[in-house]
């Protein structure tokens, strides 16, 4: 027998340099001057970096610092490295001047300079000296090398080593940036600014530790909340209702870019990344609480929802740039003056005609993503008081607009004052408008006195004749309508049994004498006409298969003996391809469910 070897368990060893490297960039993160700018580059440490093999790191226009991939340093050399970087886009150095290399030794010397003054990191043993320069502006110093030369004691401060320069610019074609603008660094960089004098008075004034661990720093998202529960009644109860979710590495798994809004957690996700302004971050926080408000989660109504989400954006945006709350961010966000004053359904059947152009359009979420988060199930969340989520979310906004209007707090576009005061009315119950549709194809029939068969009173009274009402000759015929039912196993036996009774209760209860009932899953199975109060009764229902609806509508419009003008109900869960209908027709749903394609009919929702 051979020996077996013993498998080595030996434990791998962290890098030093890569940790180093890790301390550095988590540094940079915190420190608030530069936590803007941080969180809207790119970091590339690998083999494709464009750094020299002498050098340190290089940066580009669009904010992507290539790090030297293997170089090995101290923490504080990484810092003073990064730190210089993000220097050259924080301080406006691109674009480029004609002559670069005199272009960036003087824009290197500035920014050694103000790193010397604010004493951040330790620079490297090629870029250490005493930096003495005869004027503090980079136009001037660039004038005075272009004339003169660059001195030898002022060509060691770039990170790119001795003979590169440690700025490259990169060019795109205009239609690169069709659907986000290109980051705006130097405003970046003066947030952080703002910032870190913000942070700087706290510590001052003992109200929050220094940067580190204990830290007491504000967010400007929570900056921004706070904004709204203090100064702006409108949404103040709803912003005071959510909790602000900002970590990156969940609005990565959730393919956040900007912010989204989760109604059923009650949570609003805004990504660190994304560096908002605390103007631009009023903007989107106030856009994510109108989503909730409004109900555009409910309103959906088996339409798209993505679409649907895209419709709501254009119309919520235009109303927050008329009361100008908070700056329209510079990256994502959707406005079209043209769409001014129209509603979300209307912008929705605008939508659908073009779908393949708006599907590439970004919300806040990012392309081709809406940022309602989870669509919920109506009427599942109970509080301990007894109100729904839906009548808690709606109140929210109703009382917001009372005192709003109270406290004279500025005007609102009508069209937001006209939504919020339609949703402060409670809902029609689906049934009623079920009712309301049959209304629509059924009016009361004409009725006529007749001796011909006496009233059933007429016993209580034998000497005196009493007439029948009766309906008009005629006036039953094509009084009837078609029932399209979904029987695959998707649907609920519940729900079929609720949405037969309706039907047969409003039936009998408009004088429809007959209902032609088809039962569709895989194949289709015509019952003919029935009267109301057998589809009330026990129903042998057929099928309980697949779903494919279209052969039982082409049934009931091909068919000589149902009317041409019979309008058609069709019972469904939505779990079916889309159908093609020529004539009047409405969906009977579960309140969970939803098309997948655009409906032309009404559409209503059973309750449990």
């Amino acid at each position: 027998m051979g020996r077996k070897r013993a498998k080595s368990s030996t434990a791998r060893r962290p890098d030093p340099a890569a940790e180093n490297f890790q301390k550095a960039c988590d540094a940079i993160s915190a420190h608030p001057m530069f936590t803007p700018l941080k969180w809207r580059i790119s970091l590339v440490r690998s083999e494709i970096s464009q750094c020299p093999s002498d050098g340190w790191a290089v940066v580009t226009s669009e904010g992507h610092i290539h790090v030297h991939p293997s170089r090995r340093a101290e923490a504080e050399e990484w810092i003073y490295v990064l730190a210089h970087c993000l220097l050259h886009l924080g301080l406006g150095h691109f674009p480029l001047r004609e002559r670069r290399r005199e272009w960036n030794a003087a824009c290197d010397c500035i920014v050694a300079a103000f790193l010397a003054d604010f004493k951040l990191g330790r620079p490297p043993e090629a870029m250490r000296g005493r930096v003495e320069l005869s004027v503090r502006d980079e136009g001037k110093l660039y004038e005075q090398f272009c004339r003169d030369g660059i001195p030898r004691a002022l060509q060691s401060y770039g990170t790119a080593g001795p003979t590169a320069a440690d700025m490259l610019a990169v060019a795109r074609p205009p239609h690169y940036y069709r659907f986000s603008k290109p980051p705006d660094w130097p405003a970046l960089f003066g947030e952080g600014l703002s910032q870190a004098v913000r942070s700087a008075v706290l510590v001052a004034g003992g109200y929050a530790h220094a940067l580190g661990e204990g830290s007491t720093r504000i967010s400007i998202a929570e900056q921004a909340r706070r904004w709204f529960i203090n100064s702006f009644p409108l949404l103040g109860s709803l912003a005071a209702a959510f909790k602000i979710i900002e970590d990156p590495k969940i609005c990565a798994r959730l393919s956040i870019s900007i912010a989204a809004v989760d109604m059923e957690a009650g949570q609003i996700f805004i990504n660190p990344a994304a560096a908002l302004s605390e103007m631009e971050c009023r903007f989107v926080m106030a856009h994510e609480l109108l989503h909730v408000g409004l109900r555009h989660d409910v309103r959906c109504r088996g339409r798209e929802p993505y679409l649907w989400n895209v419709a709501c954006d254009y119309v919520i945006n235009a109303w927050l740039i008329e009361m100008g709350v908070g700056d329209f961010p510079r990256v994502g966000g959707l406005h079209d003056p043209e769409l001014k004053d129209m509603s979300a359904e209307a912008i929705y059947d605008l939508i659908v005609t073009d779908i393949r152009r708006f599907r590439k359009l970004a919300t806040l979420r990012g392309i081709g993503l809406g940022d309602i988060l989870a669509p919920r199930v109506d009427g599942w969340w109970i509080s301990p008081d007894g109100m729904r989520l839906d009548d808690f979310y709606r109140a929210c906004l109703t009382n917001g607009l009372s005192y709003h209007e109270g406290q004279g707090r500025g005007l609102l576009p009508a069209g937001l004052v006209q939504e919020i005061r339609a949703l402060s009315q409670p809902p029609i119950p689906w049934d009623v408008e079920l009712a309301q549709w049959f209304d629509r194809y059924f009016a009361p029939l004409e009725k006529l006195r007749t001796y011909a068969r006496p009233s059933r009173r007429q016993s209580s009274t034998p000497d005196i004749p009493r007439p029948r009402w009766v309906p008009a000759p005629g006036a039953e015929d094509g009084r009837t309508f078609g029932v399209v039912l979904d029987t695959s196993g998707s649907m609920n036996l519940k729900m079929l049994g609720k949405a037969l009774g309706a039907i047969a209760s409003y039936s009998m209860s408009r004088d429809v004498p007959a209902v032609r009932v088809v039962f569709c899953d895989a194949a289709t199975y015509d019952q003919g006409y029935m009267p109301p109060e057998a589809i009330a009764g026990r129903v042998r229902i057929k099928g309980r298969g697949g779903t494919v609806l279209q052969p039982a509508i082409d049934l009931l419009e091909g068919a000589e003996d149902f009317p041409k003008k019979g309008p058609i109900l069709i019972v469904t869960d939505g779990e079916c391809d889309p159908l093609r209908i020529r004539r009047d027709h409405a969906f009977l749903m579960p309140p969970s469910s939803r098309l997948h394609f655009p409906a032309r009919g009404e559409v209503f929702r059973m309750t449990e």
